[in-house]
């Protein structure tokens, strides 16, 4: 005789699993809009008729991955407090971020962090022809 009330039931609960999925999906969803972002501006071709912007700050990362700010070179330990000195009295915060054409990715990323560490709002690239990457 078997009793109706203790008779085991072969149907899945699926509902445990759908609100696991729903949290996840809500998860991926907030990280997605959370994403880190900077703002690059992008060199346009210069003619020979462009003026030069002598007041522009260039950060030089080379192939050794030590730095030079405009054509002085600074040591990265040093880095983060030179460029604060730099810009604690300048109204526009721009820096031009020049990697040498042997210069590993990191360390041009780095740099640009340390140069938004620093008070930058807006990291920009020199025209190819404005720095050459075999200088020196």
């Amino acid at each position: 005789m078997r009793d109706d009330k203790h008779s085991l039931n072969g149907d899945i609960n699926v509902t445990p699993f759908l609100d696991v999925l729903l949290v996840l999906i809500i998860t991926f969803m907030a990280a997605m809009t959370a994403r880190k972002a900077m703002d690059a501006q992008l060199p346009l071709k210069c003619a020979d008729t462009c003026a030069s912007n002598d007041d522009s700050i260039v950060l030089e990362v080379l192939d050794d991955g030590s730095y030079r700010l405009n054509r002085a070179p600074v040591k990265a330990r040093e880095l983060l407090a030179t460029l604060r000195d730099v810009y604690s009295g300048r109204p526009d915060k721009v820096i031009q971020v020049a990697g040498h054409r042997g210069a590993r990715y990191q360390d041009v990323l780095s740099a640009m962090d340390v140069a938004k560490a620093a008070g930058v709002r807006v990291v920009s690239l020199p025209p190819s022809d404005s720095y050459d990457s075999r200088e020196q």
